[in-house]
């Protein structure tokens, strides 16, 4: 009876392998992974990175990798940030800051399988958030100015009573200091592309179906579509007119289950607007649409389409027609103050130099702790007062004359694309393994 069962199971042994081999899932290469870290990272060369898949992955329509999933690597260099250290060092801080290139060479998946992973190195990292556009302004132009301070001093406010305000006080007062530590942010998100085929076992395709076109009951008017842009854009290089494309990253399913909109098809359009930042605090302006789908292996379609969400810097914001530019600054107030403040030691109050060390200390302060030490142990009112007006000198440079931000969306930067939806051929999902 034993040698009956092994005969058996060794007859089978091929079967069974095949079959494993047939419900294997292959990532292909050039696959965008969006990442992010939890925590806050030591910036040194060999830190290793734990960080969380920020959209899910899909292969063939079919979800195989879920938002959250843990994907490791390390800080493999350092690279000088010098644009940053030429402007702290006007400030009188001396803080060596970095840039980290990041690499990551694993999943783990749900279950705690690890799984080897080759992926290209990663050096633009910044937190990510979602630019939504707002409603459509009303009002004339004094009411949108009086609505863009008031958000502007609803950010204020969020600062200082938002999560992790503690934290951010004490990165302030380093901030001060001539020489402070430096650190990964946590939120820090990378997005890098597969550099080889990554090999999943067939039992991690996951169960949940990808997003539905439309209820049951009632046929699709617009396509919500995830998609990431093919190529970098950014508002000092793009020009009118320039074609530009996006590959849609979730499929879209029809209630009956056939696909709507499969993973891979391609968006085209073009950029609309184009603005470089100027001198003078002029930030950059960039606008960009959509208005063809190719479904793989068909025909270029029509829609008419709209930019409803894009991933972005914190400091960038969306008009209510997809336009994104940087947010407004409060360019007079914060220069205003500092001027008021150094000229406070040229003010004797009659002769009476009483409170000469406070006033010595606050106009001084403009340059952190050094202009402090300076100007307070100085003690000489003209020499405080001069560090002030240095501090506020640099302070109107880099509002006023400074030439502004540029608007930049890396290549593989997510989008949200509204569009009609469009007839095709029904296209039935693959079998779940």
């Amino acid at each position: 009876m034993k040698l009956g069962s092994f005969l058996l199971s060794t007859a089978l042994l091929p079967y069974s392998i095949a079959h494993a081999q047939s419900d294997a899932i292959t990532i292909p290469s050039g696959t965008p992974l969006p990442v992010t870290i939890k925590q806050h990272l030591a910036m040194k060369a060999g830190e290793p990175v734990r960080a969380e898949l920020i959209y899910p992955v899909y292969d063939h329509d079919h979800l195989v990798l879920p938002a959250g999933t843990t994907v490791a690597g390390t800080v493999v260099a350092l690279t000088p940030d010098r644009t940053r250290r030429i402007h702290a060092r006007l400030r009188a801080d001396f803080t060596p800051f970095h840039i980290p290139v990041v690499r990551f060479n694993e999943v783990i998946l749900a279950n705690g399988t690890h799984l080897p992973l080759t992926t290209g190195t990663a050096t633009d990292g910044a937190p990510i958030y979602r630019l939504v556009p707002p409603p459509p302004a009303k009002g004339g132009f004094v009411s949108r100015q009086f609505e863009a301070v008031k958000q502007m001093a609803k950010d204020r406010i969020a600062v200082v009573t938002g999560p992790d305000k503690g934290d951010r006080l004490k990165q302030l007062l380093y901030s001060q200091l001539p020489y402070h530590p430096e650190r990964i942010e946590k939120d820090t998100s990378w997005t890098v592309d597969t550099a080889a085929p990554l090999d999943l076992p067939g039992s991690v395709s996951a169960s949940s179906k990808p997003p539905t076109a439309a209820a049951p009951d009632a046929p699709a008017a617009t396509w919500i579509l995830q998609a990431y842009l093919a190529d970098s854009l950014s508002s000092a290089t793009s020009k009118p007119g320039q074609p530009i494309k996006a590959i849609v990253a979730e499929p879209i399913v029809n209630p009956d289950g056939t696909i709507a909109v499969p993973q891979g098809s391609i968006l085209t359009g073009a950029i609309t607007q184009a603005k470089p930042a100027r001198s003078f605090g002029r930030v950059g302006e960039l606008r960009f649409s959509f208005g063809q789908i190719t479904f793989p292996g068909a025909q270029p379609q029509a829609v008419q389409a709209a930019l409803t969400g894009a991933d972005g810097a914190g400091d960038m914001a969306m008009n209510s027609e997809g336009e994104v530019k940087p947010k407004p600054k409060d360019k007079l107030v914060v220069p205003l103050i500092l001027i008021a403040l150094a000229a406070r030691p040229l003010d004797q109050d009659g002769g009476r130099e009483n409170h000469a060390f406070a006033k010595n200390a606050v106009a001084s302060n403009s340059l952190g702790t050094i202009g402090f030490i300076i100007g307070t142990a100085a003690q000489k009112p003209y020499l405080a007062a001069g560090i002030g007006y240095y501090g506020s000198a640099i302070s109107i440079y880099e509002r006023l004359i400074r030439k502004g931000k540029e608007v930049a969306f890396a290549h593989d930067t997510r989008v949200v694309v509204q569009t009609t939806a469009r007839r095709g051929s029904a296209i039935k999902p693959a079998a779940q393994p």
